[in-house]
């Protein structure tokens, strides 16, 4: 698994991180944006997403 400096590069250079970080409900977005150098890799942008999701 690769890992990225931040969110940004990571989306910038990962279609399928982009894919899935467009899918995600507005509010979803806005906090991983909140935290870009949180997010490295596709798995760590799936745990995040996973976690502010799941009580839908």
């Amino acid at each position: 698994m690769k890992k990225y400096p931040d969110l940004h590069e990571l989306l910038r250079n990962e279609p399928e991180a982009r894919e899935l970080f467009e899918q995600l409900p507005f509010y979803v977005r806005t906090a991983i944006n909140d935290r870009p150098d949180g997010i490295n890799s596709i798995a760590s942008l799936r745990d995040y997403a996973d976690n502010m999701t799941r009580n839908e």
